[in-house]
Order: C-alpha cells, then structure tokens, then sequence
C-alpha cells in the first residue's frame, strides 16, 4: 500500500480554512452590482452567505433553476503586514434563496460553528442565500489552482482555525526571538528582509518576508503534522531549537 505524506495543506482545506475566517467577500452576479458580504459559511461544497432582503442580489435570484454567481474571498493575515492578502479565493457556482421558514434553523446551526451577530438579522433586513459550488479556484503567493466541488466537498479545515490569528499576533508582538530562531529555517537566499509570521496550520508556519524589492512567502514545515495545541506549540519550540520556552497561548 503506498502512503502519500505532504507539507501542507490542500488546496480544498486551505479554501475551507480560509471561509472560516472571511475578512471580506464580495458576491457577483450577471445584471446585479456587487454585493459585499460579511458572513460566508462553507459547508461542504454550499456557502450560505446573507443579503439585504430588499437588495439587488436577492432580487436576482431565479428561484426555479438558480442563478449563476461568483464569490470572491480574501483571505487577511492577522498581523499588521505591508500587504495583508494571504489568498483571494473565488466560489463559482449557482446560486439559490434559502426558503424562509429553513432560514433561522440554518442560521442556529451556522451559529454553533461560526457565530456572527450578523446572523439575528435574518428577518429583520437580512436573507440567506446558498450558492451551489460547482468550482474553486485559490490564488496566493505560491499560484493559482483550481478545486473541484467534490475535493471542496470532502476537504476539513484545519483544526487550529479559531485560534491561528491569536497565536500569530502573539509571536509577531511579543516573541521576535523564537521569530528570529524559526526564521533561521528559512532558505539563505530568501531572507533578505524583514521576517514576519503570516500563517500557521498542523503542517508548518508561513512567514512573509518583507524585501526591499518586494514581498515572498516562504512555509518552514514541522517534522510531521499535529493535532492540537500541545503538540502545536512543542512542534514550533523544537522547530526554533528552544524545546524548554515557555510555551504559546491556547
């Protein structure tokens, strides 16, 4: 039986990971403006996203067959960097009016995994439409890829989702040591610059390194993956050779 091991991420778990954390969407339709969205849930490969109840978007939707439409997500790094944008993923797909009386038990069961307040306004201003994903694409740093609905559809995010934006505002405030230990991970040629942290997931961490040409990510990857927070923070103390620092917030 062959075993096939990898570094990082897919690209389905980094477009799940990435809607889990929507800093800002925006959904474009045929005939309608663009309609800036706050909360996107991405289940599966359906991302339930809310509306004006009275805008273009849902007067757009053709409740028969659907409507063609495209969601455009970026995703913002928490730490205070030159350019923020980590990746701006685009949701093809169809779009379809969630019937009202599914609307609140939806929006309940959104809450549970992503709460936002913007979900009480469901009825009061606010509807929820559900684009049916037929395609992804994921551009960043390292390229552009394209995602089918079905990798989409079997793709997890990763488990340290909530609590990445914490961890790497911490280490960028209050730990340039163990910035600068991990940072000597990092290819000679590509650190001529300023090194910043940029993202963290069970395979690595992702730094930024601020040149005075221009900016290049580059991903120092632990010896295998973890799953929670004990073996997160042990992985990125052995990685920066300091197994007996005091270890990172929850």
């Amino acid at each position: 039986m062959t075993r096939t091991t990898t570094d990082r991420p897919t690209d389905a778990e980094m477009i799940q990971t990435a809607c889990r954390r929507v800093g800002s969407a925006i959904l474009a339709i045929e005939g309608a403006d663009t309609t800036p969205i706050h909360v996107v849930h991405l289940f599966e490969s359906q991302a339930f996203v809310l509306v004006p109840t009275h805008g273009e978007a849902m007067a757009a939707v053709d409740d028969a067959e659907g409507t063609p439409a495209m969601l455009e997500v970026t995703d913002w790094a928490p730490v205070d960097l030159r350019e923020r944008v980590r990746s701006v993923i685009w949701l093809n797909g169809t779009l379809h009016a969630v019937p009202r009386d599914l609307e609140r038990d939806l929006a309940i069961e959104i809450a549970g995994e992503h709460p936002d307040d913007s979900l009480l306004d469901i009825g009061h201003g606010a509807s929820m439409l559900r684009l049916q994903v037929g395609s992804a694409v994921i551009a960043s740093g390292a390229g552009a890829s394209s995602v089918s609905a079905a990798e989409l559809a079997d793709a997890d995010p990763d488990p340290f989702w909530e609590c990445e934006a914490g961890w790497l505002e911490h280490l960028d405030l209050d730990h340039a040591d163990l910035v600068g230990q991990l940072a000597r991970k990092v290819p000679t040629d590509l650190r001529q610059g300023r090194v910043r942290p940029l993202g963290l997931d069970r395979f690595g961490i992702r730094f930024r390194i601020e040149g005075v040409d221009g900016d290049s990510d580059v991903r120092v990857p632990f010896p295998r993956p973890v799953s929670d927070v004990v073996e997160l923070s042990r992985a990125l103390r052995n990685l920066a050779g300091c197994p007996f620092m005091n270890s990172m917030p929850d």
